[in-house]
């Protein structure tokens, strides 16, 4: 019986099971809950001595790769403890991406038969697999210990593996977003798609020429857009839990490689924690670098100074993570979450407003120096507040995931990308966080500025605070509130229809250079049939063009054809008859003409 998360990883064992006659995997599992109801419905029949193929279960490998519970504790580890009391004769050989686990231990403890890294050789695994059937131990692991300090030239690899992966993954990413660009021709997508094998193949090299043997796990594939290096074992693209840190190195190192060091302790309550401090970390500095929005569309933040927009997106990270601490507290339950949605929203952007402007703050109503001498000053921040509804219409409630975003921080609730569900740690749900993290702050940092540009604008105290030099005089504050009023119009009755149809929400993400947009794919069914109106027939047109779109290019290509067939084949060919036939009569009238010259001087002589 092979229980194990990932599909790729079973059928590449399947495979290389297949050429010993001795092996043959009777059951698959793909989670805890499917192996459990598999063993009771396999020893069921046993019982009443209707096994099924008439083959007896052995042995069952097992990933200890499994995410955490809710406590903690690991979930391979409390299956094994159920397998344990339920079903004692069953032999259990552990597999595992991570080769020096503290988990090892407990493991021996429970009286496991055996425990193998993921990525030995396949006639390794085999004989575990037969010792282990025979009830005879196998461990080819080590028990943890402490390691000394890596060597100059280990840590030099270490530095010169991660810069250059961070380098490769970039470039993947480059290739990605131009994958998804629209539209491509075919050789085209072939020379991109060439250029994302090449850089695979060489990002594998970097990862296993300058890994340590002792730390060395194989690379695997990327998921799209990913952005850093992804560490899971050979033959697992999907979901794992990452490996731990390089023995010896220091935390800070390995806080500033997110995702790939983060370590999900079994056991341990601040495993959660611990992601979130490195994704914040993260996050925060990706705030130092450039703040430009190199997008096509304008943002409201745009307006405000490099250092105010910096001191203002930290703030909101700042408070969400004041925010998420509280709701641990809070004992909210998982299902309560979704209800709890706009009241956290509105309390972060009214803590970052708060925070932001000073809870005190007064501002002079004024448009020129002279009138500030006798223009009473009001409570700036309790009337930015009073526009709440307006914000939460606007901005708030169109932020995406965020239910998803908390969960998986509060509650290891999985996260869906792409159809595919992982867990908390994997590569592809510390990125998806990770831009999840960036859109809603950025975002809340829009809705925190758009009150401003509503109520006071042009006031000067604002302009001379807050603004850009680019952007203090009256005429590009107005034609920058325009930009901003049409961006929300396009946006509601041509943008947001189409991402609906389309199934994609569009991110704002930070990158070295500035703010860059991203898309991620998920269904919008409800919203989908929720359309009316204009918004409606946006969605029809789409339909409808994409519909018609391929059969007017053919029959504009067939037509095309045919002009071209006539033109060429009809027209020119009789044109050219023409001309030749004009060309053979002026010939032959000069050569008549030449004869009758010769005739008549022959007739005078």
């Amino acid at each position: 019986m092979l229980v194990d998360s990932d599909p790729i990883f079973r059928q590449g064992l399947l495979t290389c099971f297949s050429a010993y006659p001795d092996l043959h995997v009777v059951w698959e599992a793909d989670s805890i809950a499917t192996a459990e109801h598999q063993l009771q419905t396999w020893f069921s029949l046993a019982e009443r001595e209707v096994e099924p193929e008439n083959r007896p279960l052995e042995v069952m490998l097992l990933s200890l790769d499994f995410p955490l519970l809710a406590n903690g504790q690991s979930a391979s580890l409390a299956f094994c403890q159920y397998v344990k009391t339920h079903y004692p004769n069953l032999p259990i050989l552990l597999l595992t991406a991570i080769p020096d686990s503290p988990l090892l231990p407990t493991i021996l403890q429970m009286g496991i038969m055996g425990y193998c890294q993921k990525g030995i050789a396949i006639a390794d695994l085999v004989t575990a697999i037969r010792q282990v059937a025979t009830g005879q131990p196998c461990q080819t692991l080590p028990l943890p210990s402490s390691s000394p300090p890596p060597a100059p030239l280990t840590r030099l690899r270490y530095n010169i593996r991660r810069s250059g992966l961070r380098q490769i993954d970039a470039a993947i990413a480059q290739v990605n977003e131009q994958l998804a660009a629209l539209p491509l021709s075919l050789i085209d997508q072939w020379i991109l798609l060439g250029r994302q094998r090449e850089l695979r193949a060489a990002r594998w090299v970097v990862n296993r020429l300058l890994t340590p043997t002792r730390d060395r796990l194989e690379p695997t594939q990327s998921a799209a857009g990913d952005r850093r290096p992804p560490p899971p074992p050979p033959l697992s693209p999907s979901p794992l839990p990452p490996p731990s840190q390089p023995n010896g190195f220091p935390e800070s190192e390995a806080v500033s490689a997110l995702p790939q060091q983060i370590l999900l302790r079994p056991g341990t309550s601040n495993s959660l924690r611990s992601i979130q401090a490195a994704l914040f970390d993260t996050t925060f500095a990706r705030l130092q670098s450039g703040l430009r929005n190199l997008t096509d569309t304008p943002l409201e933040i745009d307006i405000l100074r490099e250092e105010k927009k910096r001191e203002l997106l930290s703030i909101v990270l700042r408070q969400l993570e004041e925010i998420l601490d509280d709701l641990r507290f809070s004992q909210l339950e998982p299902d309560q979450l979704p209800a709890k949605r706009k009241i956290i929203l509105q309390d972060l952007w009214e803590a970052a407003t708060k925070d932001f402007f000073g809870r005190y703050a007064t501002l002079q109503l004024t448009h020129s120096p002279v009138e500030s001498l006798t223009a009473p000053a009001i409570d700036l921040v309790d009337i930015l507040l009073q526009d709440a509804e307006i914000v939460q219409f606007s901005i708030l409630n169109k932020i995406p995931e965020v239910t998803d975003f908390l969960a998986h921080l509060l509650y290891q609730a999985p996260i869906m990308i792409n159809e595919t569900l992982y867990s908390v740690g994997t590569i592809e749900a510390m990125t998806r966080l990770e831009d999840l993290l960036q859109n809603l702050i950025i975002q809340v940092a829009n809705a925190v500025i758009q009150p401003l540009l509503n109520r006071f604008g042009n006031v000067v105290a604002v302009k001379q605070n807050f603004y850009d030099r680019r952007l203090l005089s009256t005429r590009e504050i107005e034609r920058f509130r325009n930009n901003l009023s049409w961006k929300y119009r396009i946006e509601k009755y041509f943008g947001e229809p189409t991402a609906i149809f389309e199934s994609r929400y569009t991110l704002f993400i930070l990158q070295e250079q500035g703010i860059t947009k991203t898309s991620i794919y998920s269904p919008r069914n409800q919203e989908m049939d929720e359309l009316s109106g204009i918004r409606l027939a946006v969605t029809l047109a789409l339909e409808t063009r994409d519909a018609i779109a391929p059969r007017m290019r053919s029959a504009v290509s067939f037509l095309g054809s045919g002009v071209v067939y006539i033109l060429t084949e009809v027209i020119g060919r009789g044109i050219g008859l023409i001309g030749r036939g004009i060309i053979k009569g002026i010939g032959s009238a000069l050569q008549d003409s030449r004869f009758s010259r010769k005739s008549s001087r022959g007739e005078e002589g």
